[in-house]
C-alpha cells in the first residue's frame, strides 16, 4: 500500500511542475545528443584510420610477395646462364620456420647379371663406404634430412643426416661457415663435403647417374669428406677464380683414424672459370690430396690384410655447359670429366708377414647429358680405371685382389623430371670392374625433394 502511494504522488508531482522546468531538460539532451554525434565521428575516424593501415599492410605484403617472385624468376634466368640443365631439386621460396628443413627422399630396382655380393674393384684396395652396385630388386637409397639457417649476420650452420637403407644414421654434413668476410675470404668449419674436384662436393641426389664413377669409388670409398677447416678465396676478377684450402683429421678414405694430434690430411684446389658467348660456359680445376693411414684393413679375398703409410692424390677435372642463347629450359648440353692418379708408399701386412708397398694408380670418367626436350634428358658415361702394377715386398700370390686389372664401365641413361622437385631415371651398364665376364646392371630410380633446398652448384 505504501508503494502505491508514493507512486501516485510521484505521478502528481511531475504533471503539477512549473512548465518553464521544460527547457531545462531540451538544453540537456541537445548536449547528449551532441556528446553522441562527437563521440560517433571520433569512431568513425579511428575506423577509417585502421582501414587504412590495414590497406597499406596489405599493399606492402602484395609487394613483397612481388619482389619474391621477381628474385625467383631472375634466379631462374640467370642459371640458364651458365647452361645448367634443371636440377632434381632447386632453390625453393624460403619457409618461415628457423632453420629451414628439407629432406630428399630416393629408391631403387636392380637387375644385376653378376653376384652384388661378391662385388670388387679388381686391382684396387676396398675403400669403407659405398662399393659396388648395392642389392638387387627393390632396395630404398640413401635419404637425406637437412636442416640450415643464418646464426646470425657472421654464421650460418647446417646439418644433414643420412639416412641409410639398413636404418643405420650417419652425420653426412655438419659444419658452421661465414658470411661477411671480407676481400672475397670464406671459411667452413665441421664436417663437410671436400672441394677437391668437380662431383665429389656435390650431393649423390644431384648426380646424372645413380651411381658414383669407379674412380671416385676406388679411391675414396664413394666420396671424401673431411672433419676439419676449409678456406676459400674468389678472386675479384670478370672470371671465375677459386683458390681453397683444407685442413682435417684424415680419417675418411684413402685415410682412416690414427689416434695423433694435429692435422691428418690436406687439401689444396683452384678452380677457374668464365662464359664462351652468350651459349656456353666452362669451368676447370686442379686439386691435391696428402693423407695417411694406419692399419687401414681391406678384405684380401677373403683374408684380412692392412696397409699402412702415406696417400698422395692429384685430380684434374673439366666442365662445360651448353644452352642456346643461355636459355637451359628447352635444350641444354653438359660434358664433364675427371682424371685421379694416387700414389701409396707404406708397407702391407697379412698372415703375421709385413712388407714394403708402392703403388701408382689412375682412373678417369667422361659423361655428357643432353637435355633434348623440356623435362626429359638423356646421357652416356665412359670410365676405366688402371691399376697399375704395384710394388710388394711379399709374395705377391698372397694379394690376389691386388693383381693388376683394368676395370672400366659404360652407363647410359634416360630421365624424366616432372619438376625441379622430381626426377624419375632409367640407367642401364655394363660393368668390368672384376675378371670373370661382365655384369650387365639395370636400374630404376626416384628421388624426390621436400622443403627448403639451396641452388646447387655449377
Amino acid at each position: 500500500m505504501f508503494k502505491r502511494t508514493v507512486l501516485c504522488a510521484a505521478l502528481i508531482a511531475a504533471f503539477c511542475a512549473p512548465v518553464s522546468a521544460w527547457p531545462a531538460d531540451d538544453k540537456e539532451l541537445a548536449a547528449i545528443r551532441a556528446q553522441i554525434q562527437e563521440m560517433k565521428q571520433s569512431y568513425e575516424a579511428r575506423l577509417q584510420a585502421l582501414e587504412q593501415r590495414l590497406q597499406d599492410a596489405q599493399a606492402a605484403t602484395a609487394q613483397a610477395q612481388n619482389a619474391v617472385a621477381d628474385a625467383r624468376v631472375a634466379a631462374q634466368d640467370s642459371a640458364p646462364a651458365a647452361g645448367a640443365p634443371a636440377p632434381a631439386a632447386v632453390a625453393a621460396a624460403s619457409n618461415v620456420f628457423n632453420p629451414d628443413i628439407s629432406m630428399v627422399l630416393g629408391g631403387t630396382y636392380a637387375n644385376l647379371s653378376r653376384d652384388p655380393s661378391q662385388y670388387r674393384i679388381q686391382g684396387f684396395m676396398p675403400q669403407d663406404g659405398e662399393l659396388g652396385p648395392g642389392k638387387r630388386s627393390f632396395n630404398l637409397g640413401e635419404s637425406e634430412l637437412t636442416m640450415s639457417a643464418n646464426i646470425d649476420p657472421m654464421f650460418s650452420g647446417r646439418l644433414t643426416f643420412a639416412l641409410g637403407a639398413e636404418n643405420d644414421i650417419s652425420v653426412e654434413e655438419a659444419y658452421v661457415q661465414t658470411r661477411a668476410l671480407s676481400h672475397g675470404m670464406n671459411a667452413r668449419a665441421g664436417r663437410f663435403l671436400s672441394g677437391l674436384g668437380y662431383l665429389n662436393g656435390q650431393h649423390a641426389h644431384t648426380w646424372d647417374f645413380v651411381d658414383a664413377p669407379l674412380a671416385y669409388q676406388a679411391f675414396f670409398g664413394g666420396q671424401y669428406k673431411t672433419d676439419g677447416l676449409q678456406l676459400k678465396w674468389l678472386a675479384p676478377s670478370d672470371m671465375l677464380i677459386e683458390l681453397g684450402a683444407e685442413a682435417g683429421n684424415g680419417s675418411s678414405a684413402p685415410g682412416n683414424d690414427r689416434n695423433r694430434n694435429g692435422v691428418g690430411a690436406k687439401a689444396l684446389f683452384i678452380h677457374a672459370g668464365n662464359d664462351i658467348g652468350d651459349s656456353g660456359s666452362w669451368r676447370a680445376g686442379l686439386s691435391y690430396l696428402r693423407t695417411g693411414a694406419a692399419e687401414r684393413g681391406f678384405d684380401n679375398d677373403g683374408a684380412a690384410a692392412a696397409f699402412s703409410g702415406r696417400s698422395r692424390m692429384l685430380i684434374a677435372d673439366a666442365v662445360y655447359k651448353w644452352a642456346p642463347n643461355g636459355n637451359a629450359t628447352q635444350r641444354n648440353f653438359k660434358l664433364q670429366g675427371e682424371y685421379l692418379k694416387r700414389k701409396e708408399s707404406g708397407s702391407l701386412a697379412a698372415d703375421g708377414a709385413q712388407g714394403a708397398y708402392d703403388s701408382s694408380q689412375s682412373g678417369w670418367y667422361v659423361q655428357g647429358v643432353y637435355q633434348f626436350m623440356p623435362n626429359w634428358r638423356t646421357g652416356l658415361r665412359l670410365e676405366r680405371l688402371v691399376s697399375g702394377t704395384p710394388s710388394i715386398a711379399l709374395a705377391g700370390t698372397m694379394f690376389p685382389i691386388l693383381e693388376a686389372y683394368s676395370p672400366r664401365r659404360a652407363s647410359l641413361m634416360l630421365d624424366y623430371s616432372p619438376s625441379e622437385f622430381s626426377r624419375l631415371r632409367l640407367q642401364v651398364a655394363r660393368d668390368e670392374a672384376r675378371p670373370g665376364g661382365a655384369d650387365n646392371q639395370l636400374f630404376l630410380q626416384y628421388i624426390m625433394s621436400l622443403g627448403t633446398h639451396a641452388a646447387h652448384s655449377f
